[in-house]
């Protein structure tokens, strides 16, 4: 380990008894923050924290907010800006808010009230088949599509989209795994030859959003069912490796960056270092909910790590007064403001998938 991350597990074991816990901070920022009911990008991710019964601050649950404001009809289809007029994240990412919905738990036949009126999950499922686009499902961006279609869609299941275009879901989900083995070819292969880390540049799997962890999610989710873990196997075995692997060399990136960064730049570091081993437990943490996954005792380490981790720089976080100052710092860093509620929120959710099941 490096000097920065003892000095991390120093902190932590250090903390008083009576200090919140990371995982009350988290979920402190993403109720405070992620309840804005002109935000529905961060509603989204309250939902995915704290499940249906999230609210926002006027009082309306958020999936209700979500429908009724920013849900906009086109004929027989439905659609979500982009952003808002005035910036504000509304679907950054294609499908992300019904794949929200889903994973929730939201009922498909169950309506919500849109603006005209009654409109229900299924009927955005089916709005999502006939956009699908192939192309688009397998680009960085597409990992929201992907695993909302595995959830709302039988495993051996088929859809047309508005093309006329018929795809099989296995022939997808085969292709999505492939996509995810080739974006961590060279992480594959550093694991392979022992190196200690992959230094990160924007190439393979860190040209996806949130450096591609959703399209993790969106393949290993496929796989809670037993007939494509079984047409898997070892092909999803070895990218669960290659995650703790990433885990080892993006740890150590992290450490330098902040024993080098000035004071300055030390926010983004440790905002990168929340995204990281938040979604890092998020996912392995959905992935053992998902498959009855059982860690080895290495990867169960790698897991307690991962939870050390982002404790001490959810603590560092904290004291910075990042926390205190999200209205300044929305005024004059508008993306960093929206990655503490959204990485607040993931991190959450992935010390909640652990908090009963320490390291497996």
């Amino acid at each position: 380990m490096t000097s920065v991350t003892l000095a991390l597990l120093a902190l932590l074991s250090a903390t008083p008894a009576a200090r919140p816990s990371a995982e009350e901070v988290l979920r402190t920022q993403c109720r405070t923050w992620a309840a804005d009911p002109k935000n529905p990008w961060a509603l989204a991710h309250g939902i995915a924290a704290e499940g249906l019964a999230f609210k926002a601050r006027d009082g309306r649950r958020a999936a209700d907010v979500i429908i009724a404001d920013f849900l906009c009809r086109e004929g027989p289809d439905f659609r979500f800006d982009t952003f808002a007029a005035d910036g504000t994240p509304v679907e950054p990412h294609p499908h992300l808010l019904v794949k929200t919905l889903l994973l929730a738990g939201h009922p498909l036949p169950r309506s919500l009230r849109a603006s005209w009126g009654p409109v229900t999950l299924q009927s955005l499922v089916e709005d999502l088949e006939r956009d699908f686009r192939h192309d688009a499902a397998l680009s960085p961006h597409g990992a929201w599509t992907l695993d909302a279609l595995s959830h709302a869609l039988r495993p051996g299941a088929s859809f047309t989209n508005g093309a006329g275009e018929t795809f099989r879901l296995p022939t997808v989900m085969d292709e999505a795994l492939a996509l995810l083995e080739r974006e961590h070819a060279e992480l594959m292969a550093g694991m392979k030859a022992g190196l200690p880390q992959v230094p990160k540049r924007k190439q393979g799997i860190y040209a996806h959003p949130c450096g591609g962890l959703h399209l993790f999610q969106a393949v290993a989710g496929y796989a809670r069912h037993p007939v494509v873990r079984k047409a898997w196997g070892a092909r999803l075995d070895t990218q669960v490796d290659v995650l703790i692997y990433r885990l080892g060399s993006e740890s150590r990136q992290y450490d330098a960056a902040l024993t080098s960064a000035p004071p300055a730049y030390r926010l983004p570091v440790l905002i990168q270092m929340v995204k990281f081993y938040g979604h890092f437990l998020e996912t392995l943490g959905r992935y053992r909910e998902d498959t009855g996954w059982k860690p080895t005792p290495e990867q169960a380490r790698a897991v307690e790590l991962a939870r050390a981790l982002l404790d001490g720089a959810v603590r560092r976080l904290d004291a910075s007064g990042a926390f205190r100052d999200m209205q300044s710092i929305k005024t004059a860093q508008y993306q960093l403001y929206l990655d503490l509620i959204g990485d607040s929120c993931h991190a959450a959710h992935g010390l909640r998938y652990w908090r009963n099941h320490p390291g497996g």
